[in-house]
């Protein structure tokens, strides 16, 4: 269980993220085209999994219009943003954002993803969705970066995740 805040007052996750070295859980979350998506999917690419609690918060926001920039100059990565949100409405985030470099993914039929990778907020407001965390993954889906942000309101270290792919 790691403890985190959410406006300054301490609240708990399930657990701690992936360690870096390890390979990390397969998961199973749902694309906006409503198709089941798995980490397989995403072979042989390295991987920015931004784990955002929900798209309709302007931090949340703020990291997906980050990494879909940094994305678009990242040779063989994909940026996959894992949100509580509907699919339809990761999609049309993203369609009116203009934001076309990131992979807007649902826990709508994956919950297992917040418990499998240590992000699943157990208590306070946000109990049941998951934290604010970045999990960088080579092309053989090993962690070679994580950082699960301390202040939900806070922004994910943008510099160490991206320098992490290159």
């Amino acid at each position: 269980m790691a403890q985190i805040t959410l406006n300054g007052k301490p609240i708990h996750t399930n657990g701690e993220l992936p360690a870096v070295g390890v390979k990390a859980p397969d998961f199973d979350l749902t694309g906006s085209d409503l198709k089941d998506v798995s980490l397989a999917d995403y072979k042989g690419k390295r991987k920015i999994l931004n784990i955002v609690p929900s798209l309709d918060t302007a931090v949340c926001a703020t990291s997906t219009r980050r990494f879909n920039e940094a994305a678009g100059k990242l040779a063989n990565t994909v940026v996959l943003v894992v949100s509580a949100d509907l699919p339809f409405a990761s999609k049309r985030f993203c369609t009116i954002e203009g934001l076309q470099n990131v992979v807007p993914l649902s826990l709508m039929r994956g919950k297992n993803f917040a418990e499998d990778y240590g992000v699943l907020i157990e208590d306070g407001p946000l109990a049941g969705i998951s934290a604010r965390a970045v999990v960088v993954l080579d092309e053989n889906d090993r962690v070679v970066y994580r950082q699960l942000v301390p202040e939900i309101g806070q922004e994910p270290d943008y510099d160490k995740a991206l320098a992490a792919v290159r």
